[in-house]
């Protein structure tokens, strides 16, 4: 005591009491920075880590543009259902970015496909073929009024044919059905006995309402006491 005693002089209390002012300021500074004092410069690389941060404390204004790259992402770590509905939009995707390769089985649907978003323009040469349209995928509704003009349906085949007799010249007409007309026909000659039978007429029967309504065939023989017949044939379609 009497050697601390002999040491301790104003200067020495007045060192102390500074040191102890200056440490105090230094841990009162650490422990209460002020707000925005601390820089991006000041935190060491690594220093801040995914359990560092609180739940919403990055956000979309937070992130500068072009911070966050395809590397800075982990596999798998951006799913469907962390991206909001139009979060992603077209202009906002690099040419090429999104591939088949890209794409699960299943994953672009019809209910997917904003209309009209697919054209012509972004079909590919024989993109579309035969093995890849579903049954029934392709209705009347889905065909223009020129297209429905020239396809035809329900096609029937009809026969009507002439006595056999020795009368010349006779004919026949095949009747198409109701609601049906003829796209094609012909004839045929069943000459009994007589060897010389010319049809002079085979074409379509055009009835009421200018529409052909089946196929008229007429035919003569030179030989009048020969017996003969004659036979007419029609496609017939529904239009």
């Amino acid at each position: 005591m009497n050697l601390m005693r002999k040491h301790l002089t104003v200067a020495n209390v007045l060192s102390a009491i500074a040191l102890f002012v200056a440490l105090s300021g230094a841990a009162y500074a650490a422990t209460t920075t002020a707000k925005n004092s601390v820089k991006a410069r000041s935190i060491a690389k690594g220093a801040v880590t995914t359990a560092k941060l609180r739940n919403g404390a990055v956000t979309a204004a937070k992130l500068r543009n072009g911070a966050v790259t395809t590397s800075k992402i982990g596999a798998g770590a951006v799913g469907a259902s962390q991206i909001g509905n139009g979060a992603v939009r077209s202009e906002q995707l690099g040419g090429g970015v999104v591939t088949s390769a890209k794409l699960k089985n299943g994953a672009v649907t019809g209910e997917k496909i904003a209309g009209n978003a697919v054209g012509a323009s972004q079909l590919g040469a024989n993109s579309v073929a035969t093995a890849k349209i579903q049954e029934g995928a392709v209705s009347a509704s889905k065909l223009s009024s020129s297209v429905l003009a020239n396809v035809v349906k329900n096609v029937s085949y009809v026969s009507a044919k002439s006595a056999l007799s020795e009368v010349s010249p006779k004919g026949a007409t095949a009747e198409c059905p109701s609601g049906r007309q003829a796209i094609g026909g012909g004839y045929k000659v069943e000459f009994g006995d007589a060897s010389d039978v010319t049809a002079t007429e085979s074409a379509p029967f055009v009835g009421s309402g200018g529409k052909r309504t089946g196929w008229a065939v007429t035919a003569r023989s030179s030989e009048t006491t020969k017996t003969w017949a004659v036979e007419a044939f029609a496609i017939c379609a529904e239009f």
